[in-house]
C-alpha cells in the first residue's frame, strides 16, 4: 500500500484508539466525605485530560484530507496531524510517569457535573477531600500506542504524500484546443484507431491530415 493511503489509514486508526482510551477509567481518586463518607471515583480520559477529544477530531479530519486533498495539501495535513499526536501524548505520559495530583482530580471530580466530558465519571460534593489517587496505566498506555500509530502515519503523510495524478482532459476544454491536440495526434499516431475516431468526431477528415 501506498504511503499517502496507509499514512491516512494509521492516522484514523490511532484516533479511533485515542478516542476508545478516553472512554476508559484513566484515574481512580479516594475521596472523603463527612456526610456520604469514604468513596473510590472513578475518572475517565476525556475528563481528565480535555483536550484529548479536540486533538481525535482533528486527527479524524486530517485522515479524511488526507486521502482527499493533493499533495502540497497532504503534506501539510501530516505536519498538522504530527502535532496534533504529539500532543495527544503529552498528558498520558505525564501520568504515567509523574502519577495524579490529588488537587487535580478533586477539581475534576467536583467539576464533573459541569463538564460534558466527565459524563461517565463520578462526582463528589463540594466539602468532599481527595485524599489519594491510583493511575490505571491500561488507558493511558492505550492512548500513547493510538497516539504512536498516529504519528507514525502523519509523519509517512508528511515526508512521502505522493504524485498528484495527471488531470484528464477537461470536457470543458475549447474546440480549438482540442482541434490542435486531435490535430497533433493525427500527425504523431496517424495509424490509432481513437484518433482517428475521435478526430471523426470532432469533424475532423483524417485524409486531409494526411495529404498535408
Amino acid at each position: 500500500m501506498k504511503a499517502r493511503r496507509l499514512g491516512p489509514l494509521l492516522i484514523a486508526v490511532g484516533a479511533i484508539v485515542v478516542w476508545l482510551s478516553s472512554r476508559a477509567t484513566w484515574v481512580v481518586a479516594a475521596s472523603e466525605d463527612d456526610k456520604a463518607g469514604s468513596a473510590a471515583n472513578d475518572i475517565i480520559g476525556s475528563a481528565w485530560s480535555l483536550e484529548i477529544m479536540a486533538l481525535t477530531l482533528v486527527l479524524v479530519a486530517g485522515a479524511v484530507a488526507g486521502m482527499a486533498l493533493r499533495r502540497v495539501g497532504r503534506r501539510v495535513v501530516g505536519i498538522v496531524c504530527a502535532l496534533a499526536a504529539a500532543a495527544s501524548a503529552w498528558t498520558p505520559v505525564s501520568l504515567l510517569t509523574a502519577g495524579a495530583d490529588a488537587e487535580r482530580a478533586q477539581k475534576i471530580l467536583q467539576g464533573a457535573s459541569a463538564n460534558e466530558n466527565a459524563v461517565d465519571s463520578a462526582q463528589i460534593s463540594d466539602w468532599a477531600t481527595v485524599v489519594s489517587t491510583e493511575v490505571h496505566s491500561l488507558g493511558p498506555i492505550l492512548a500513547l500506542i493510538g497516539a504512536a500509530a498516529a504519528l507514525f502515519g502523519a509523519v509517512m503523510l508528511a515526508r512521502n504524500p505522493g504524485v498528484d495524478k495527471a488531470k484528464a482532459s477537461s470536457k470543458y476544454e475549447t474546440p480549438a484546443a482540442r482541434q490542435a491536440k486531435l490535430e497533433e495526434d493525427l500527425e504523431t499516431s496517424s495509424d490509432s484507431g481513437r484518433v482517428m475516431w475521435d478526430a471523426l468526431d470532432s469533424d475532423i477528415d483524417p485524409t486531409d491530415m494526411d495529404k498535408k
